[in-house]
């Protein structure tokens, strides 16, 4: 039997980003302004980063006007005009790809993004379920001085309040060493490293659950074959039951040993 130090190796693999770039861990051209893009734009490119920044799963037209909740004939529009402005790579029927160009202004509005968030929850007593569809508001409209005001403000933080990395003022981005709960393996001790933002009704019961971040779980072994994820969560006497959609929505690094 392998031990489970090792399973969670191997699960780290599987997760792992495959490309080059993204093993480099993002390091991308100098800072760029996205000032001169309308706000259409910035919500692709960085609509197209997100899909790619915790999948490996290619970014197609459909997917993202799921993930934009617009018509597959207005992505397909846009990404033709995005392409011909250098910002996107796509051959006819295959998937979309950011350009260095188009990643360095993604990944400004990421940076954006995750800023406000940050400020809202440590600053305005924003909940977590609370500051995605703000900032979505906010970051059309500050200015790059803004920006770097609140960053500094913050102390430059590292990650936004749901484990999301914050990208560095030249692009640099540093992906959390973590796998989805989902497949870490039973009988192992892990810590909450990040946690999908797309459903506030689930971050809502997380809160609830004690599941935020760095929370300390125990993952209890549970019915074969059901698809559920038994957790504990360090301090606490009950285990939560997780559903699929739950468990892989939750990120987990290995629990540090405590030294002596």
């Amino acid at each position: 039997m392998r031990p489970k130090s090792a399973l969670f190796e191997a699960a780290k693999m599987t997760y792992a980003p495959n490309s080059a770039e993204s093993r480099s861990q993002g390091r991308y051209p100098g800072r760029v302004s996205t000032s001169d893009l309308s706000s259409s734009t910035q919500d692709y490119l960085k609509a197209i980063w997100g899909l790619q920044e915790w999948s490996d799963s290619p970014v197609t037209a459909s997917v993202i006007g799921g993930r934009l909740g617009l018509k597959l004939s207005s992505v397909s529009d846009a990404v033709r005009k995005l392409t011909a402005q250098g910002l996107l790579e796509h051959a006819p029927y295959g998937s979309v790809e950011l350009t260095a160009t188009g990643r360095a202004h993604a990944v400004a509005m990421v940076r954006r993004h995750r800023l406000i968030e940050t400020f809202l929850v440590r600053t305005l007593s924003y909940s977590w379920d609370e500051v995605h569809d703000e900032a979505e508001r906010l970051e059309h409209a500050v200015s790059d001085l803004m920006v770097d005001r609140i960053d500094e403000f913050l102390g430059h933080p590292t990650r936004d309040p749901h484990g999301d990395p914050i990208p560095s003022p030249d692009g640099t981005t540093h992906r959390p060493d973590a796998v989805p709960l989902a497949v870490a393996p039973p009988g192992t001790s892990v810590r909450v490293a990040r946690i999908s933002d797309s459903d506030p009704e689930l971050l809502q019961y997380f809160a609830a659950e004690g599941v935020v971040m760095d929370a300390e779980l125990e993952i209890i072994p549970g019915d074969p074959f059901s698809g559920a994820t038994v957790v504990r969560v360090a301090g606490r006497s009950n285990s939560i039951t997780l559903g699929a959609a739950a468990a892989s929505a939750v990120w987990v690094s290995p629990q540090r040993a405590r030294s002596t």
